[in-house]
């Protein structure tokens, strides 16, 4: 063989691979994309709630525990922010 053959070879073995990558990634995209619309469409999304503003309630009250607990978390950090 040539070394003219086998660059030319080696070429398109080259331009193969890269063809059947850029293929492959594309296919790929364009599925991603369709499962996600169709997820969206056939979900129900839950409602964004705004950090501050209360969730709907769930239950008939609030409990006392987590209460509690969030406001030692908040009076440690404050406490380790002073130092």
């Amino acid at each position: 063989m040539q070394d003219t053959d086998l660059m030319m070879e080696g070429f398109n073995l080259m331009l193969l691979g890269m063809g059947f990558v850029f293929v492959f990634l594309t296919v790929l995209v364009i599925a991603t994309t369709l499962m996600s619309k169709i997820i969206l469409r056939f979900s129900k999304p839950e409602p964004v709630v705004a950090f501050g503003q209360k969730k709907p309630a769930v239950s008939g009250g609030q409990n006392p525990d987590m209460i509690a607990a969030i406001t030692a978390a908040i009076h440690m950090h404050r406490q380790r922010q002073q130092k």
